[in-house]
């Protein structure tokens, strides 16, 4: 699948192509009213879901709180938890092997499966998998890998990336899905979705019988127990993490909460958060492979902790919250750029106001700067996280340290110019003056490259100059009172 980017810095000489394909990619989704009704329909219902699971907690706004305290005290202390959380994984046989980049995680998980000799994959929902690529070095490699979670098997038929973190299809009609697995699956065509789910169901469960690797994400990962939680609502990774002989994890090292207690919290705000429910149908704990005596389980549990720059972003303390983020994708689900641009506009694993925050950081500051400034900075993420990030100044801190890293000449030089003029007060009403008579020609240039500020004229309006500064009307106001 192609990936777009994204921008808005409005200097197209310096867009990266991501940005420039961002650009073409947000304008045509954003004259498909058909899609943006869709998805505008689809994240009222989950408001109104949300909001009245919100109202069952005592104390929404405490709950947020406790839960940015526990994951300041895991990032904070990462290393000391992440010790403890390997050395109880490997206490009960599980083998835990670390990858510093996506590059090591693919060549890690591949020699798993090469050296079990497997053949057929099934895997559950894990978007850390989405971020190294994992489907398409598995396939390359000749190996047959089947998502299992519904949303990720339809995208997966589609050859797309997933659209949105909780809600991979979302902007998909049953039509559509329907014309698809009749299709690719040869069923029969239905609007049902039932029967939709059960077409799936019957493809899928065949894959778990006859697969030789399990593979999973994980939503959360418990140091003091030495344990991976994973949070769903269709049992797919139930049976993704028990059916296969061997099973394997892939996760962020930022994953980690400290206590298996912690738990009580983090699973129904997950919950809340991410669909607006109370909570998920499946939450499973895996310590490691079958043990003596259990009936059910893997011959052999492997976890890989993926690396992949988090510790860059770990290093910057004015950024560090970032990696808080428990991928609940309610950020996404206010951001009115998301809700008119769509998830694959942004061109990258993790889309809306979140992913406009760690993107940069993961994949390079100049190539995705133009991610940042796709925002309106209107503060609802902020408002909107459970673990209290500071997202939208996240978003304004991106910005200030993509143009100190490769500042713009022309914007120096305008900006230089700038503070000359205003702190020289003769020369500031000179400019007033003379900007006050100028504007009345500006419709001839306005919105062409002959425009001084065609950056901003090309899509908006420039309000015009007030005819009369305040402390020209209070003089002036002054002057009327001693006449009188």
């Amino acid at each position: 699948m192609k990936r777009p980017g994204g921008s808005a810095d409005g200097n197209e000489q310096l867009m990266t192509a991501f940005a420039s394909e961002f650009k073409d990619r947000a304008r045509q989704v954003t004259h498909d009213l058909r899609h943006r009704e869709l998805i505008q329909v689809a994240l009222r219902k989950y408001e109104a879901a949300r909001d009245k699971t919100k109202a069952t907690f005592q104390d929404w706004q405490a709950a947020r709180q406790a839960a940015a305290e526990t994951k300041w005290e895991a990032i904070n202390h990462l290393d000391n938890y992440l010790v403890q959380f390997t050395d109880k994984l490997e206490a009960r046989g599980t083998k835990v092997h670390w990858a510093s980049t996506g590059q090591q995680a693919r060549d890690i998980i591949l020699g798993v499966i090469r050296d079990k000799k497997g053949r057929s994959i099934i895997k559950s929902k894990a978007m850390t998998a989405e971020e190294i690529h994992l489907n398409e070095a598995l396939e390359e490699s000749g190996f047959d890998v089947v998502e299992s979670d519904l949303g990720e098997f339809i995208v997966q038929l589609r050859k797309e990336a997933p659209y949105h973190i909780v809600f991979p299809a979302m902007h998909l009609t049953r039509g559509e899905i329907s014309e698809l697995f009749t299709r690719e699956l040869g069923s029969a065509p239905t609007q049902n979705p039932e029967e939709l789910t059960m077409i799936a169901r019957r493809v899928l469960r065949q894959k778990y019988i006859t697969a030789d690797i399990g593979i999973t994400g994980a939503n959360f990962a418990i140091a003091e127990t030495g344990m991976i939680s994973i949070t769903e609502n269709e049992g797919n990774a139930r049976l993704t993490a028990a059916l296969p002989r061997t099973v394997i994890s892939l996760l962020g090292i930022e994953k980690i909460l400290p206590r298996l207690e912690d738990l009580a919290l983090f699973l129904p705000m997950l919950a809340t958060a991410g669909t607006g429910q109370a909570l998920t149908c499946y939450n499973s704990l895996y310590g490691g492979p079958r043990q003596p005596g259990e009936s059910d389980g893997p011959e052999e549990y492997h976890v890989v902790l993926l690396d992949n720059r988090r510790t860059e972003l770990l290093a910057d303390g004015e950024q560090r919250d970032a990696l808080h983020c428990i991928r609940c994708g309610a950020c996404l689900n206010v951001c009115p750029i998301f809700r008119n641009v769509g998830g694959h506009t942004y061109g990258t694993t993790y889309s809306g106001p979140i992913g406009s925050v760690i993107t940069p950081h993961l994949r390079g500051l100049q190539d995705w700067k133009h991610l940042s400034y796709a925002s309106s900075l209107c503060g609802a993420c902020t408002e909107t996280c459970p673990v209290k990030i500071n997202l939208h100044h996240h978003l304004l801190q991106n910005r200030r340290n993509a143009s100190k890293q490769r500042p713009v000449l022309s914007e120096k030089i305008a900006f230089k110019l700038f503070a000359f003029v205003m702190n020289r007060p003769g020369l500031y009403t000179l400019a007033k003056r003379a900007g006050r008579a100028l504007q009345k020609l500006h419709p001839l240039v306005k919105g062409t490259r002959l425009d001084p500020a065609y950056g901003w004229t090309s899509t908006r309006e420039l309000p015009p100059l007030a005819p009369q500064t305040f402390k020209e009307f209070w003089r002036s106001r002054n002057s009327d009172r001693d006449r009188k």
